[in-house]
This record gives structure tokens, sequence and C-alpha cells, in this order.
């Protein structure tokens, strides 16, 4: 992910000069879904801070740009919520650094061969085709991968190390594809919100609604393999 405003000009990066539909088309090619209502929505949410000028208009600076993309990234790529993003926008503000998952090599928006996919995973290139074939991970039409799908791999990959190959982990995908179908359910009404503020809040919900399920999910195994272990 991209940090904001890192530029060896500083000064032509921060200049105020572009207007908010100079942007959208800056932003379109890599997010076709932003739009001017979104990116005034994050403004509200101060995640960017465009200047006004006398009459009202906005205007956007480099560095504006560039964390519009770092927060439409973290969206995308991340499925982070509007909270958490500002968090780590203040960090690098203050000049910390933002760490990403740990051994997270390559961004989540790149696409790999199925080569390098297999070796940043940790998988051989039999495992690989089996994550592919019970769909845990997914190819496009040149056989690439997406960054984004490292840490399913990373996942099946330890798995593996301890004798559990794909084949074995199709519950898995089982339940959360019903789990997913669930959530959908209860956000539904609200993605369907012509706002763009009320398809954020709907978002938000829907992420807050997958931690907790994550959670529960944590919670009841450890529950069960505490009965195993007799603690």
């Amino acid at each position: 992910m991209p940090q904001p405003g890192a530029s060896a000009d500083r000064d032509t990066d921060t200049t105020p000069r572009h207007t908010i539909g100079e942007v959208l088309t800056a932003l379109r090619g890599d997010f076709p879904d932003v739009t001017i209502s979104k990116i005034r929505y994050l403004e509200s949410e101060q995640l960017v801070h465009p200047q006004r000028t006398p009459s009202g208009y906005r205007k956007f600076s480099l560095a504006d740009v560039a964390r519009l993309r770092f927060v439409l990234s973290a969206q995308r790529d991340q499925y982070l919520p509007l909270r958490v993003i500002k968090a780590q926008l203040d960090d690098l503000d203050r000049g910390a650094a933002t760490p990403g998952p740990p051994g997270d090599d390559a961004p989540a928006a790149s696409l790999l061969s199925a080569e390098e996919f297999a070796r940043a995973a940790g998988l051989t290139d039999g495992q690989l085709a089996d994550c592919v074939e019970f769909g845990f991970v997914t190819t496009d039409a040149q056989g690439r991968h997406r960054g984004a799908e490292l840490p399913v791999a990373r996942a099946v990959a330890g798995l593996a190390r301890h004798g559990i190959e794909p084949r074995h982990l199709r519950v898995h995908r089982t339940a959360v594809e019903r789990e997913a179908a669930l959530l959908e359910q209860v956000v539904t009404p609200a993605l369907r919100a012509r706002s763009e503020e009320g398809r954020s809040r709907a978002t938000e919900q829907l992420q807050e609604l997958a931690r907790l399920s994550a959670q529960l999910h944590s919670a009841l195994l450890d529950a069960r393999l505490r009965e195993v272990l007799g603690s």
C-alpha cells in the first residue's frame, strides 16, 4: 500500500490545485467504483483535508490524492474499517511506520504467476493446484493469482505442514460460504441505499459482523479443544 505524501518535492505535493472532478478522473483507473459522493464522504470522515477556495470549491493536492488512494486500497484489498484506516493515516502523519501482516511481501492488488504465488505462500505446486481445485484460491484467464489471496494460501500451507491437506479443508470453505450468506442477509437492505454514506455504514457493519463471527468461531474452537485436552 503506498504511503501518502511520500515525494521528493513536498511543495509540489502539497499545493492544492486539483478539482474534485480531476481527482475523480485520476482515481477512476484503479478504483472504477469511486464517485464524487464517496470522496466527499471520506472528507466528512476526516480522512482527507482538501482546501477550499474563497467561493467554496474544493482543491486537492497530490498528497491528498495519495491519501485517497491509501484509503481506497485499504478498503478494497484489506477490508479495513474507516476508523482503522484513519488510525493508520494518523500514525503515518506522525512519521510512524504502518506494518502489514507478517510476511506480506506482495501487494494485495498484484497478480503473481503460479510459481511466484506458491513460493510466497509456502505451497508446493501440487498443493497450490489442490487449493485451486477446492476453491480456496482463484486464477485469472492467464493462470495468475491475486496477492490478496496469499493469507488464505499461507494458512493452507501451515496446516499442510501438519499433515492436513487442502482436500481435508473443504468443510471450512463450505462453512464460510454459509456464514457469508447469513451476514449478507443482514446488511443487504442497507447496501441498497442510494447514498454513499449509507453504503459506507453498511460496509462498516458487515466488517464488524465478520469480526464478531470470527471471534465466535475462535472461541467455540478453543472451547472444544479444551475438552479434547481435558482441561
